[in-house]
């Protein structure tokens, strides 16, 4: 067991504490990752305040980047001292829906008070979303992890391990929004610029941006957004279908987890348009929509889970993109942050203005 220091929530809606726990090494087809960057996700923030339960205490933290440092027996393909993100897609690979190529939707249970994190004193500490990131290592699945290239900066390479594909591949894998369609992304934070490069980088026609900022929609333009709409103004929808040409739009990509963007959603959807489902609301909440209209204008809704990417396939995508210039990565970062200055960063997070605060683990 090795003594690293992490920030571990105590009780749900407070503040994380710093303190010394202990990993176990690596089993069978796990890998330990020493961290340098970690990014705050909403998920992270959601789990700390009891939005979606779990035990305590409990490490958070699943948008990571940093170098491999100790390997378990079985493990193929990658070494010791070998660049990688880690991600929270930890994937069996044998159950149906690995097999169909669906590792996002893995049947195969992890307890994460099962883990490698414990307290001093030997009591387990939960390891959140298979992660546990907001600590100075990680073990996990070998599946879990992507090669990245030595160069890479950890403090972007890390936003790959969630908001990137997770927006990317709202749009090109769970829309399967083709080359000339038009598109309304609703929320145009980190998730939501993400969804919007996708949009462009898969050939939306028009790619209409929705938030309350006025300052994000000017933003979300330099990402690729070709109009943008408060989504605080009367009838949102209609201004965004006057962008549109005065049509809906096919493809409607919700990246934020508020139920009044679910409830609005489908009114900014033409006949036989889509909706995907990508923002987390908490448990509990409940959306509202007429199913007579979807019905008889053939629309749809779709849940989308981590963009439903197989990373091995889509991660070494994403960073040829970043290489060639036609993914904004580096823009996407707002703060750098020392762990000790992770509650700074949540409350930042919070405030609705940040992009992506990034944890460096060596500062």
């Amino acid at each position: 067991m090795q003594t690293i220091k992490a920030a571990v929530c105590h009780s749900f809606d407070s503040a994380l504490r710093i303190e010394e726990i202990t990993i176990a090494p690596p089993g069978p087809r796990e890998v330990e990752v020493t961290l340098d960057a970690v990014a705050i996700c909403h998920s992270d923030i959601s789990f700390a305040d009891g939005a979606w339960g779990g035990p305590l205490p409990a490490v958070y933290g699943h948008e990571a980047a940093g170098r491999i440092s100790a390997l378990g027996s079985g493990v193929e393909g990658v070494s010791v001292g070998d660049d990688v993100i880690v991600t929270l897609i930890r994937a069996c690979g044998h159950c149906p829906s690995c097999a169909s190529g669906k590792p996002v939707n893995c049947t195969t249970p992890y307890d994460g008070l099962t883990g490698p994190l414990f307290t001093v004193a030997g009591e387990p500490v939960f390891q959140a979303m298979a992660c546990g990131a907001f600590a100075e290592k990680v073990v996990v699945s070998s599946r879990q992890i992507v090669a990245i290239p030595s160069d890479m900066p950890k403090d972007v390479a890390a936003l790959i391990s969630c908001g990137v594909i997770t927006g990317i591949g709202g749009a090109v894998n769970a829309a399967n929004l083709r080359a000339g369609e038009d598109v309304v992304v609703i929320g145009a934070g980190g998730v939501g610029l993400n969804a919007i490069q996708g949009a462009r980088i898969a050939g939306a026609r028009r790619i209409v941006a929705v938030d309350m900022s006025a300052e994000k929609l000017e933003i979300a333009k330099e990402f690729g957004a070709t109009h943008g709409v408060l989504a605080n103004a009367p009838k949102p929808w209609r201004s965004a279908a006057a962008a549109l040409g005065g049509k809906g739009a096919e493809v409607v990509l919700i990246t934020v987890g508020a139920v009044a963007a679910y409830d609005q959603a489908p009114r900014y959807l033409g006949p036989g348009g889509r909706a995907v489902m990508i923002g987390m609301p908490h448990s509990g909440e409940t959306a509202q929509y007429e199913p007579v209209v979807m019905a008889a204008l053939g629309q749809g809704l779709k849940g989308s889970k981590m963009g439903d990417v197989v990373i091995q396939r889509d991660v070494p995508w994403i960073i040829d993109l970043y290489q060639q210039g036609r993914l904004k990565l580096d823009e996407l970062i707002s703060g750098r942050w020392s762990l000790s200055q992770i509650n700074e960063a949540i409350a930042d997070t919070r405030s609705g203005s940040a992009r992506r605060n990034v944890i460096l683990l060596n500062r």
